[in-house]
């Protein structure tokens, strides 16, 4: 099928874009000393930092699929005032900037917050702990799984859902044999972006959870901290943050590839 030919200065303003993201990312890998790096990663404070960061990333991204998801099917199913409302609600965190969704947090959960003071008396802490940690990953990553989910959700033939129905099958079960395994790509493609939101997360973590070595210091945090007094690890600490953020998007491109082909 023929298209229209592009205009001429489409490919230069997009090669401005691409060099523009580009070159940032082969300066540093011309700084990192690669011979180096497996002994860099290997010190105390780096494993610990990829451990918590790692497990933290995993619960808040399960986080933002269990409760992620319901959202999404009902912004998908809503309109309205309420249902306008409720989705400027969700994208917010999107936009916010980090240190604010963080200090948002701690005023809301932190010991004398609106919440915590509530919970500090039944003996609950959550400010500077590593349940802080994943609240504020979640906080700031579930949006992105709901906007993916929300867009191929309404993009669902209903008549295929309304076919089930008809059949005697339940709404519960309508949404899970049905539904969900039709979006399962944007699915998956939200819950990968939400993992690479989570594991870049610093400024609402260092506001609300604090920076503490094995406890609420993550990969980020370690980053920043290592910038001026070790730079070289700070180097190879971003090196696997970029490469685990990369590994992430391009197994979410392999998903929506397949998606792709087997429905041609």
């Amino acid at each position: 099928m023929l298209r229209t030919p592009l205009p001429r200065w489409l490919l230069a303003t997009a090669t401005v874009a691409v060099l523009l993201m580009a070159l940032p990312l082969v300066g540093l890998a011309v700084r990192i000393p690669w011979a180096d790096v497996p002994t860099l990663l290997s010190s105390e404070a780096a494993r610990d930092a990829m451990a918590l960061s790692l497990r933290t990333c995993a619960i808040s991204t399960v986080l933002c699929i269990l409760l992620g998801t319901p959202v999404a099917v009902l912004l998908a199913r809503s309109n309205g005032p309420l249902a306008a409302l409720a989705r400027t609600v969700t994208a917010l965190p999107m936009v916010l900037p980090p240190v604010v969704a963080g200090l948002a947090l701690l005023i809301t959960f932190g010991r004398v917050g609106v919440v915590g003071e509530h919970l500090s008396v039944l003996g609950i802490e959550i400010g500077f702990t590593t349940t802080a940690v994943v609240i504020a990953q979640t906080f700031v990553a579930m949006p992105f799984l709901v906007v993916a989910l929300e867009g191929a959700l309404r993009s669902v033939d209903s008549r295929l859902e309304q076919t089930a129905a008809s059949l005697g099958a339940s709404p519960s079960r309508v949404l899970g044999t049905v539904t969900l395994p039709l979006v399962l790509p944007a699915l998956l493609s939200g819950a990968s972006m939400s993992f690479a939101r989570a594991l870049g997360e610093f400024g609402a973590t260092l506001t609300f959870a604090g920076s503490l070595q094995g406890t609420t210091r993550t990969l980020p945090l370690e980053i920043y901290l290592s910038r001026e007094s070790d730079t070289e690890t700070a180097l190879a600490l971003a090196l696997l943050l970029i490469l685990v953020a990369a590994l992430l998007m391009a197994a979410s491109a392999w998903v929506a590839r397949r998606t792709v082909v087997r429905h041609a």
